[in-house]
């Protein structure tokens, strides 16, 4: 039976890519005419925790200098990403590769890509199997924290070991949260305004500590407002799991982004390329923010929820209001504006 439990299967993925490259490297130099280098190579046939890996059964997906965008992580988020490439003209010359943590869903996705020849899905495991010193031009990390021991280190060796770099003239392309920011009293945050403490706040910090390296690397940060569609986000889980109240006060406010519109942005960082993105800090919303009870009430607008009833809130009323984010300028660099232009009017179009 396949594990499919969140793991640490791409942190110790990209520890022993790296580790290969180091390998490789060695092998390629004036050693291997040493008598030496044979005995380099029979310790690699034999070792248990090589041989595993390194040697393993490519997959049918062979992976070539042509598959030159990577998406890591292929959920919600980026599979919408995978699929809005693919049907670009920007981007039609190119093949686009979805990297998971296991291959558990892969007969899904496969599913809704099974016309498009030019889609190739593969594990961090099997990418490290067909290693042939190939990088990415493009890479975009959409993976989320939660399986990985240490997400910063894990962003870092994405950038290092599979991303060619800007030099290239490609683009890293982080998607991050606007959790981050410090503001929570109705403030309005840019893309400039303060952070948290990390060391406060680890749960978040992790997020911080990966877009500094991500910023270090040369690629570019997209922070996104709370993720939606229909079935997924805040609304649901109010509606659906929170018999007993819903915490925080009603008129707490909330930034939203459809999953389709976050991808978008993704894909228009890509457009603009390195010369306009690379250490740059994006914000990304449909720029209506609305309230927990507006929430609420907008989805019970739809079909969908129309049997729910609204929750209570637990308040306190005197809690933290939470903040207003402006992504104007993002919007006009990346030359990019949400197609679900506010959560409101998404829900009203499923009634």
């Amino acid at each position: 039976k396949r594990d499919c439990s969140p793991s640490i299967l791409f942190i110790s993925s990209f520890e022993r890519f790296s580790r290969f490259k180091r390998i490789r490297t060695t092998m390629t130099t004036s050693f291997s005419n040493s008598p030496y280098f044979h005995y380099l190579l029979h310790f690699l046939l034999l070792s248990p925790t090589i041989s595993t890996w390194a040697f393993s059964t490519a997959s049918k997906a062979a992976l070539t200098a042509t598959s030159d965008i990577a998406v890591i992580g292929v959920g919600v988020l980026g599979t919408s990403l995978c699929r809005q490439l693919l049907d670009d003209e920007a981007f039609s010359s190119r093949i686009v590769t979805g990297i998971t943590k296991s291959s558990c869903r892969h007969d899904d996705i496969r599913s809704q890509f099974s016309k498009d020849d030019r889609f190739v899905l593969t594990t961090m495991e099997e990418l490290i199997s067909q290693y042939s010193g190939h990088t990415f031009k493009d890479v975009v990390f959409c993976a989320p924290p939660s399986g990985f021991e240490n997400y910063a280190q894990a962003v870092k060796d994405a950038a290092a070991q599979l991303w060619s770099g800007p030099s290239d003239g490609g683009t890293f392309v982080f998607t991050s949260s606007g959790g981050v920011y410090e503001g929570i009293d109705g403030e309005i945050v840019n893309e400039e305004s303060a952070t948290i403490d990390p060391e406060e706040n680890p749960r978040q910090g992790r997020i911080v500590y990966a877009e500094k390296e991500v910023i270090e690397s040369g690629g570019c940060v997209l922070r996104l407002a709370g993720l939606y569609t229909l079935e997924r986000g805040a609304h649901n889980y109010w509606l659906e799991k929170c018999p007993d109240g819903v915490a925080g006060r009603e008129d707490g406010i909330v930034n939203l982004l459809h999953y389709d519109d976050a991808a978008s942005a993704c894909a228009a960082a890509l457009r603009v390329g390195a010369a306009v993105t690379a250490r740059k800090t994006f914000l990304i919303s449909d720029g209506n923010p609305t309230t927990r009870k507006g929430i609420c009430e907008s989805a019970l607008q739809s079909k969908r929820y129309s049997d729910f009833s609204m929750p209570t809130f637990l308040g306190p009323a005197h809690g933290l209001k939470g903040k207003v984010y402006d992504g104007t300028k993002s919007n006009e660099i990346l030359n990019w504006k949400a197609t679900y232009i506010s959560f409101d009017e998404f829900m009203s179009s499923m009634s």
